[in-house]
């Protein structure tokens, strides 16, 4: 399955979000974090996100070290 169809099932069986490039992906995942939502594990690894890309977003270094075995 690729990760067009993949992402399609997900926001369907969700219905969290209508369309979500990547680049709102990370700033979610940041949101996420910072609220304390254990949803952000299913995104991240949805798209594949890196330490560093949610770092880069505002993301705080002790929540990404918290998360980090399921980072790239």
């Amino acid at each position: 399955m690729g990760k067009a169809k993949k992402r399609s099932l997900h926001l369907g069986i969700n219905d969290q979000f209508s369309r979500l490039s990547r680049v709102e992906a990370v700033e979610r995942a940041v949101e996420m974090l910072k609220n304390g939502d254990k949803n952000v594990y299913g995104l991240i690894t949805l798209f594949g996100l890196s330490a560093e890309e949610i770092l880069e977003a505002g993301a705080s270094y002790e929540s990404v070290v918290g998360i980090g075995s399921i980072l790239e």
